[in-house]
């Protein structure tokens, strides 16, 4: 694999780290250009660069990060990128039941007024748990500290060459997807038979209007089909 050892280069960051945070993404892809849905939203690691849906498929075996699209602005799903870099104490953001975080710090309308919590490096408002508004601006900061990068190293090894990806549109953020317990697949099982059957049931049934059910016990001895007959109708009589 390429690109992980931030140890090598101590005041300089590393090829891939630098590459995620300078790409354009949701852009055209200049490969596939032609064909649709070719926008770059997956960066791959180990080439430093982003690819579009129709070049995953020739990095299979390389570590994949799906990036996403938030108010404008390359998110990232925080458990994707906690796995290659400590990202602590950057702010994020809850989005269709994903956390994700900035990847690059956003520009403000206003410079900030100095109360409150805010970015260690571009002073952006932020809450009180957090340090750094995105991914880009705590590498900065601990630049610009003098500290060695290495100490963005997670403190487990990351052993997972490639990372799930989930098709996601530029405008939508989708929720982590987990794989089915075995629970969860009977259950879906049962509900996919419950729904065939459903479907395969008259619309009596189906209702809960079975024929006959709702009537007293003694109307149902009578065949449905019975009927009763009008009586003759009778006249007032003539004064």
């Amino acid at each position: 694999m390429v690109g992980y050892d931030l140890q090598s280069v101590p005041q300089q960051k590393p090829a891939w780290l630098e590459a995620l945070l300078s790409e354009k993404f949701f852009v055209a892809c200049t490969t596939h250009a032609a064909l649709k849905k070719n926008e770059k939203n997956v960066f791959c690691v180990d080439c430093s660069g982003g690819v579009c849906q129709h070049c995953v498929s020739g990095h299979r075996s390389h570590c994949l990060l799906q990036i996403r699209r938030y108010v404008y602005h390359d998110v990232i799903r925080l458990q994707d990128i906690q796995r290659l870099l400590d990202c602590s104490e950057v702010q994020t953001y809850i989005i269709n039941s994903a956390r994700v975080v900035f990847l690059n710090q956003r520009p403000q309308p206003r410079p900030s007024k100095g109360l409150g919590n805010a970015c260690g490096f571009c002073e952006r408002s932020l809450q009180d748990s957090y340090h750094y508004c995105s991914v880009g601006c705590k590498v900065d900061a601990v630049m610009r500290q003098g500290r060695d990068l290495s100490s963005l190293l997670p403190d487990s090894p990351f052993d997972d060459t490639l990372l799930p990806l989930a098709p996601t549109s530029s405008n939508e953020i989708a929720a982590t997807t987990t794989p089915p317990t075995a629970g969860a697949a009977a259950c879906a099982t049962v509900t996919s038979s419950t729904s065939t059957s459903t479907l395969l049931m008259p619309k009596k049934i189906r209702t809960g209007r079975l024929p006959g059910l709702s009537a007293s016990p003694k109307s149902l001895l009578l065949p449905v089909s019975t009927k009763r007959r009008k009586g003759i109708p009778q006249r007032s009589p003539v004064c």
